[in-house]
């Protein structure tokens, strides 16, 4: 498996140099500002990323101040008891985009803020204590507990909000196939625990963060 100094150089190469690369990294939220988030914003991160899913992005921004109007303020226990009637409400509600399953979607991941608050204190102390070590751990319990909330839709879901993740786009896949880390995009238990073993190793050898980490990689992928 290449090293992450190998990665880091070849993007470094690939788009003009350490100041270029640099430029175009983010780092994750803290801990301490992230538990301060308010669960309401984390229902809300949920559904937006369910919601561009597979459909425009600049569709789902220039409606997203008619989805808060529609959900209340995605209150999460106002949403996680949300009736037949209200769901009558919100697929003819045309300040959003009516499909119905994401919409049930939000109904059963306001359940899981709301079950992460009574678990945890708060939704923002669950995503603050994950621990990026364990990173696929955090997606099982998104994918298990929430609804549409798998792969790429989690994945950005966390990166939005601040926590310290991988998006495991194209790009990203490639330069970990380049790594000699996997030979396709990682979806199986034995690949996405190849794929954080890698990420442990290459965050021991940088001091970087996930977020970091997946972005260079995504700089350094050839194509």
């Amino acid at each position: 498996m290449q090293s992450f100094d190998v990665i880091y150089k070849r993007a470094c190469k690939r788009h003009g140099g350490e100041g270029e690369v640099a430029s175009q990294l983010s780092t994750p939220k803290s801990k301490a500002t992230l538990k301060k988030i308010p669960d309401d914003r984390w229902l809300a991160g949920m559904t937006r990323a369910v919601f561009q899913a597979g459909f425009s992005w600049k569709v789902i921004d220039n409606k997203w101040s008619g989805f808060e109007e529609a959900f209340e303020g995605f209150v999460p226990p106002r949403v996680a008891f949300y009736a037949d009637e209200d769901l009558e409400r919100l697929v003819s509600d045309k300040r959003i985009v009516r499909n119905g399953a994401k919409i049930k979607a939000t109904i059963t991941n306001a359940r899981l803020v709301t079950e992460l608050v009574q678990e945890h204190g708060s939704a923002g102390a669950f995503f603050a204590n994950s621990k990026p070590e364990n990173y696929i751990d955090l997606l099982e319990v998104l994918k298990k507990r929430g609804s549409y909330l798998s792969g790429g839709s989690a994945q950005y879901f966390l990166r939005f909000s601040g926590v310290d993740s991988w998006i495991m786009s194209s790009s990203v896949v490639a330069a970990l196939k380049q790594a000699g880390v996997v030979d396709k995009a990682p979806t199986s238990k034995i690949a996405l625990k190849a794929t954080q073993d890698a990420f442990n190793l290459w965050r021991k050898e940088s001091g970087r963060s996930l977020t970091e980490i997946s972005r260079v990689l995504a700089l350094s992928a050839d194509g």
